[in-house]
């Protein structure tokens, strides 16, 4: 039993799983209508990043990693949840292809923090996932464009490092504050 405003409340486990992986996939398709084109890159900064390190570092490893996959499935079945609005097969050979398939072990390396983990290990472990995101991102510009890797980390890397330590560091807190909130309710 849970108490939500002094009252006990049932919480059903497996409807809270759904709810909560749910809930990242609508996030991390809110997270691509937040589009800041930027002019010197093709690549638009986003809040998907954000919502995509929680949901790994929130929900764990298994749901953390079904959110991002069902956002994946969702967005390759035709629900415009990609940046843009767009979905469908075909967004898969545009530039920011390997950001959203960067998404999977991003999640899966942020589902590696552990409740005992103190403030620095977190940052560290969440910039480890974002910076899998944005190499994978940065090795689909390099083949979808034909430019050298290091062109092409100018346009997908370097632009983006400062906004997502940003995001990081959001996260890093957020994470501190709602782990144990969540983690008891699923």
């Amino acid at each position: 039993m849970e108490t939500i405003l002094s009252r006990p409340v049932a919480v059903n486990k497996t409807l809270s799983r759904v709810l909560a992986v749910s809930c990242f996939i609508l996030l991390t398709g809110l997270g691509a209508f937040v589009r800041i084109p930027l002019p010197f890159t093709p690549v638009p900064l986003t809040l998907q990043t954000f919502f995509v390190l929680l949901s790994g570092a929130l929900l764990g490893r298994k749901l953390g990693f079904i959110s991002q996959a069902g956002y994946l499935l969702l967005g390759l079945l035709g629900v415009p949840l990609f940046t843009g609005y767009t979905a469908g097969a075909l967004y898969f050979y545009g530039v920011t292809a390997g950001y959203i398939v960067g998404f999977l072990p991003a999640a899966l390396i942020s589902a590696s923090l552990k409740k005992e983990d103190h403030w620095g290990v977190v940052f560290a472990k969440l910039s480890l996932a974002d910076a899998v995101i944005l190499a994978a991102g940065t090795l689909w510009l390099k083949l979808s464009l034909g430019i050298s890797l290091g062109a092409a980390a100018l346009l997908g890397f370097v632009p983006f490092i400062v906004g997502d330590l940003l995001k990081i560091f959001v996260g890093a807190a957020l994470y501190k504050k709602l782990y144990l909130r969540i983690r008891r309710s699923i």
